[in-house]
């Protein structure tokens, strides 16, 4: 018998993410988890001040739902659905993190040399959260969404741009994990 715990195999997800992408396309909808973050800029009135914000966001209300649906989604996941184990990482990662003085985490999804209490108290790691969160934000504008909206928006619909911006993600990740992040730690 099948079980809920642990990952679902890609058949499954992917089965699931496909019946949304088509029930989206059916209805004229995009998918896209960055694009909230305008809406929600200008449902509290950040188009009083700033052009961009300025749109009509009730039109957006939907994919607010589809945000609250991830986070209590990622809610009832964890904990209904974990046996407690937690991420399950490559012993191969595992090496590499201590290579770097990281140890792997322990039930999350982040290291706490990154993420945890003392870690926050360090000037660097502050800097470096800092920076990758001003690169992802302009990243994302830049590109025209971010990963989920391309990846699975933008190349179930064949878009070219959505491939390269995809090619583009891939290839940012592979530089930070293989050369940066090697040198910051």
């Amino acid at each position: 018998m099948y079980s809920f715990y642990g990952t679902w195999p890609w058949y499954i997800s992917g089965l699931l993410i496909g019946i949304i992408m088509l029930s989206l396309i059916y209805f004229g909808k995009t998918f896209g988890m960055s694009s909230n973050l305008r809406t929600m800029c200008s449902a509290f009135g950040a188009g009083k001040k700033v052009e961009f914000f300025r749109f009509d966001w009730k039109t957006q209300r939907w994919n607010l739902v589809v945000v609250l649906g991830a986070m209590l989604g990622g809610y009832i996941a964890t904990t209904y659905l974990s046996d407690g184990s937690g991420v399950q990482l490559n012993p191969q990662t595992i090496t590499e993190l201590k290579q770097m003085d990281i140890d792997a985490p322990k039930g999350k999804l982040l290291p706490d040399a990154l993420v945890g209490a003392e870690a926050l108290k360090s000037p660097k790691i502050l800097a470096i959260l800092l920076m990758g969160g001003v690169l992802v934000g302009f990243g994302t504008r830049y590109a025209g969404g971010c990963t989920s909206g391309h990846a699975i928006t933008g190349l179930s619909n064949l878009q070219l741009p959505s491939l390269i911006a995809v090619i583009g993600f891939f290839i940012g990740g592979l530089i930070m994990s293989w050369l940066l992040l090697p040198l910051i730690f």
